[in-house]
């Protein structure tokens, strides 16, 4: 049984600069950012390769028609690398830039063990959760479904991971809040995983640790002190991703897809809604096991960051609903604009189109709770 893979090979920089200096960036490479990533900082470097700013295809989450649209530009040029400088709506895109194999991305899904690498990937994640930039999956909206998709491939996986926080300097407090839940959503469903193993485990362990730490300063010091920690949250973000590239995530992110894909609902916004409340149906569905084990890790966290304390008779579900409520108050779907009629849909939607997810649950689920989940959270 494969214990752990760990790709791609992950370098650290204290700036921009001195990446772009160490390798070179030149006329045979292509970066795809944001215009507000670019200028801050790397516009200064006066960069000789050509530069594709995402928003100029389309705003929000990646879907199949942006991506097809950056994919023609990008085959525009005589490129061998492809540099990704941002956050999940980058990484995924480029992770598909650089694949052979088909031309369309409807075939790229129908053909996903086709497809081949054709270029070099190079990986610079600006947020601290998506933990994208280690795994070989990229979620695209997939229009003509009306719900997100995993494309999986090994030939996505990035060839460098390269964490730099001098990019998550100018980082807004709410992206910073959602993508960093986010990443200890993916700590956490690749822990409870029933694949998990002894060595995907330690770094989901840490991970958890890690953000949890943080979250403790942010409810004791105000929301400036995740600034302090910033390189820990870039470091934490990265150990979750290499977790959920092993095991793969669960029902949160199944979940999530139905909401984000019609509501256009963040990644990690969309994560946040059902995160508790799957946690509460785990725990009313199971009392040992690996279930235990989480709750006693999760505990031990917020207690030993000074948040609740060891003898307090409120169980590690609820603590941590209320040490997430201090980072960033949770919302209800409505408020996305989530009606009564959307929950039966979604949850057939979920159960038709995202099994790849639901078999890594750490309980199977039925289509009736995870529709009481979405009811819940209206």
């Amino acid at each position: 049984m494969k214990q752990i893979l760990i790709k791609p090979e992950i370098h650290s920089y204290d700036t921009f600069h001195t990446f772009a200096a160490e390798y070179a960036l030149g006329e045979q490479d292509v970066i795809l950012t944001n215009e507000y990533i670019y200028n801050p900082i790397m516009a200064a470097e006066d960069l000789k390769c050509a530069v594709i700013y995402q928003e100029k295809y389309g705003t929000g989450e990646p879907t199949d028609v942006m991506t097809e649209a950056i994919l023609e530009e990008v085959r525009k040029y005589d490129a061998r690398r492809i540099i990704a400088v941002g956050g999940g709506t980058i990484i995924d895109i480029a992770k598909v830039l650089v694949l052979e194999g088909a031309d369309r991305i409807d075939d790229m899904y129908e053909n996903m063990a086709e497809l081949k690498k054709g270029k070099e990937l190079i990986i610079i994640p600006t947020t601290c959760g998506t933990g994208s930039e280690v795994t070989n999956i990229a979620v695209l909206n997939r229009t003509k479904l009306g719900t997100k998709q995993g494309m999986v491939s090994q030939a996505m996986f990035a060839d460098k991971a390269v964490l730099i926080p001098e990019f998550l300097g100018s980082l807004p407090y709410k992206v910073f809040a959602t993508s960093s839940i986010d990443a200890l959503v993916h700590a956490v469903e690749s822990y409870l995983n029933p694949d998990a193993t002894v060595f995907s485990e330690m770094y989901s362990v840490k991970a958890i640790e890690m953000l949890l730490e943080g979250y403790c300063r942010i409810a004791e010091e105000g929301t400036e002190a995740w600034k302090k920690d910033a390189e820990k949250y870039l470091i934490a973000s990265n150990m979750a991703g290499i977790g959920f590239s092993n095991n793969g995530c669960g029902a949160v992110h199944a979940m999530a897809y139905a909401i984000g894909g019609k509501y256009h609902v963040p990644h990690g916004e969309s994560n946040y809604q059902f995160f508790v409340p799957v946690l509460k149906l785990y725990e009313r569905k199971v009392t040992g096991g690996k279930m235990a084990e989480l709750k006693n890790i999760l505990k031990a966290c917020m207690v030993n960051g000074g948040f609740g304390g060891a003898d307090s008779d409120e169980s590690a579900i609820d603590l941590l609903r209320s040490l997430l409520d201090k980072v960033l108050p949770a919302k209800k779907m409505s408020e996305y604009g989530v009606v009564q009629e959307d929950i039966v849909p979604f949850a057939q939607s979920t159960v038709d189109n995202q099994q790849r997810l639901l078999k890594n649950s750490h309980v199977p689920l039925s289509q009736d709770e995870i529709q009481a989940v979405y009811q819940e959270c209206l």
